[in-house]
């Protein structure tokens, strides 16, 4: 479990139509995610990693997507 002091802000739209569109990410999987990174107050990407709904590959193309869109 990851647990930040600070809340993280919501994703961007945009990251979550990446996570959709591009990755193939299905609605349960983005709805685990959304819900267990709120919980733990986390970056959606690392949660979606480390519950294996994403791979390390994947994961790196969402952090290289966010250097230039967000």
């Amino acid at each position: 479990m990851v647990i930040c002091t600070s809340p993280q802000p919501p994703p961007h739209p945009e990251l979550l139509r990446f996570l959709r569109s591009t990755l193939g990410l299905s609605e349960n999987a983005l709805g685990l995610g959304l819900k267990q990174s709120q919980l733990e107050q986390a970056p959606l990407p690392v949660v979606l990693w480390r519950f294996g709904l994403i791979s390390l590959d994947q994961l790196d193309q969402v952090l290289q997507w966010q250097d230039l869109h967000l």
